[in-house]
C-alpha cells in the first residue's frame, strides 16, 4: 500500500487503475473521414462536397464527422430529418445544411429560425410560408423533382405549377430557392441505362428553371457512386454519404481500389473460451453441432448490438485468425469456433484477447462488405445499424496542421 509524501498524512492513497480497453467499441477513425472527403473532392471538382451525415452519420456519430468533412473540404452538410439538423446547429456548427425528409409534423419553423435549408417536394410549401412568415425571415429552399426513383419529389406533371408558386413566393421576400435537386436509383450499376434517362429528364427541369428566371445558387443530383463514376451527374455540388465513410458503393470494386478508407472498426474481446465434445449444440435451435472435439469462443455482441440476427457465418477476427460465426446470434452474443485447442490441459486459450468484426481490411481483416454478404444485406445497414450500446471512440481528432479546421464553417 502506498501513502501520500506530505508529513503526517496517513490516509491510504488509492491506487492508480491501469487504463483498460473498452469491452466492446466502434473505433472511428476520423483521418479516414478526411482522407475520403479529400479524395471524393478532388473527383468531383469543380463541384463542391456535401456531406451526407444523416442516421447519426451512418451509425460513426453525425457531429464528429461533420467537423472532420468540413475541415477536409466539404462545404455543405445533409441530413434527413430537421431534428437531425437541428442537432448539429445545437452543436455549434454553421456550415450550410440541407434537410430533404419531412412530414406535417416537421418544425419547419424551427429550421427557418436555424438557417437550415428545406427540401421541398410540393405539398411543404405553404407550411415552409408560414413558417417564414412565423419567424420574419425568408426560408431557404431546395426544390426536389422525382426523375424516376419514385420516391419524393415533385411530380414532371407538376413540377412547372411549384416552379411558378415558389417564384411567387420569392418575389414577395418569404422564401429564396437556394437550390434544385433530384436523386439517383440505379447509380451503383453503372452499367444500367436508368441513369442516363434521369439525368436527361433533370437537364430538362433545369432548363424549364432557367427560362422562367430562376437562377439557383446549386444543383445538385449526384450521390456517392455517380460521383465515382459519372461526371456528367456533378453540376454544382454532389452528395456523398457511403463514400465519406470509406465503403464501396460497387459490388465489383473494393474500398481500396477506389482510393477510400473504411472509417469503421467495430471490436469487442473474447468473454469465454472453452473445450466441448464432439456433438455439442450451439446456441438458440441448436442448428450448428461440433463436428469433433474443439474450443469455442464466445463474442459479446449480439443483434441488440447490431449484429445482423441472420449473419450466421460472418468473420470474427481473433489473434490474426478470421474465424465464422457458428450457430444462431443471439442478442447478446455469438460463437465462434476455434478448433481443438484443449484448453483445460493447457493449450492455448483467447479468453480477453480483442475480437474485430470489421474494420478497414487491411491484412486480410473482415469488412463491412463481409458481413454484408454473410447476411444477406449491403455494407450501408452494417454499419449503420451498429446500436449505441456500442459505444463510439473517436480516433485522430484533430486533423493536421496543412488543414484548415475552419473549412466550411461559415453559413451561406
Amino acid at each position: 500500500m502506498t501513502y501520500p509524501a506530505a508529513a503526517g498524512d496517513l490516509r491510504p492513497e488509492t491506487p492508480t487503475a491501469p487504463a483498460r480497453a473498452e469491452e466492446r467499441s466502434a473505433v472511428i477513425d476520423l483521418e479516414a473521414i478526411r482522407h475520403n472527403v479529400r479524395r471524393l473532392a478532388a473527383v468531383a471538382s469543380p463541384a463542391k462536397v456535401m456531406a451526407v451525415v444523416k442516421a447519426d452519420g451512418y451509425g460513426h456519430g453525425a457531429v464528429p464527422v461533420a467537423r472532420a468533412a468540413l475541415s477536409a473540404g466539404a462545404t455543405w452538410l445533409g441530413v434527413a430529418h430537421i431534428s437531425e439538423a437541428l442537432a448539429l446547429r445545437a452543436a455549434g456548427i454553421e456550415a450550410p445544411l440541407l434537410a430533404w425528409l419531412h412530414t406535417p409534423d416537421s418544425n419547419f419553423a424551427a429550421a427557418v429560425a436555424a438557417g437550415i435549408d428545406i427540401g421541398c417536394s410540393g405539398w411543404e410549401l405553404g407550411r415552409i410560408v408560414a413558417a417564414a412568415r412565423e419567424q420574419e425571415r425568408p426560408a431557404r429552399i431546395h426544390l426536389k423533382v422525382d426523375t424516376g426513383l419514385g420516391r419524393n419529389g415533385a411530380s414532371i406533371d407538376t413540377w412547372d405549377s411549384l416552379l411558378g408558386e415558389a417564384m411567387e413566393y420569392q418575389d414577395q421576400g418569404l422564401l429564396r430557392v437556394v437550390g434544385i435537386f433530384s436523386h439517383l436509383a440505379v447509380a451503383d450499376e453503372p452499367e444500367r441505362p436508368e441513369t442516363d434517362e434521369q439525368l436527361a429528364l433533370f437537364r430538362d427541369v433545369l432548363a424549364v428553371a432557367r427560362d422562367a428566371g430562376m437562377d439557383p445558387e446549386v444543383r445538385h443530383l449526384a450521390n456517392t457512386p455517380a460521383t465515382l463514376s459519372r461526371p456528367d451527374t456533378h453540376f454544382d455540388l454532389v452528395r456523398v454519404g457511403l463514400g465519406l465513410y470509406g465503403l464501396s458503393p460497387f459490388a465489383g470494386q473494393s474500398s481500396a481500389e477506389l482510393g477510400l478508407r473504411p472509417a469503421m472498426t467495430v471490436r469487442t474481446v473474447v468473454s469465454n473460451c472453452k473445450d466441448v465434445p464432439a456433438g455439442q449444440g450451439v446456441s438458440y435451435g441448436l442448428n450448428y453441432r461440433t463436428g469433433g472435439v474443439t474450443t469455442l469462443g464466445l463474442i459479446p455482441l449480439g443483434y441488440a448490438d447490431g449484429v445482423p440476427r441472420i449473419g450466421t457465418g460472418g468473420p470474427v477476427r481473433v489473434e490474426g485468425t478470421n474465424y465464422p460465426v457458428v450457430g444462431r446470434i443471439a442478442m447478446d452474443q455469438m460463437v465462434i469456433d476455434l478448433g481443438q485447442r484443449n484448453v483445460a490441459a493447457g493449450g492455448p486459450s483467447i479468453l480477453g484477447a480483442e475480437a474485430v468484426l470489421f474494420g478497414d481490411g487491411t491484412d486480410g481483416g473482415p469488412t463491412a462488405e463481409d458481413w454484408a454478404a454473410a447476411a444477406g444485406t449491403i455494407n450501408y445497414e452494417i454499419v449503420t445499424r451498429i446500436s449505441p450500446r456500442v459505444p463510439r471512440r473517436y480516433v485522430n481528432e484533430q486533423p493536421s496542421v496543412s488543414e484548415n479546421p475552419s473549412a466550411g464553417e461559415g453559413r451561406r
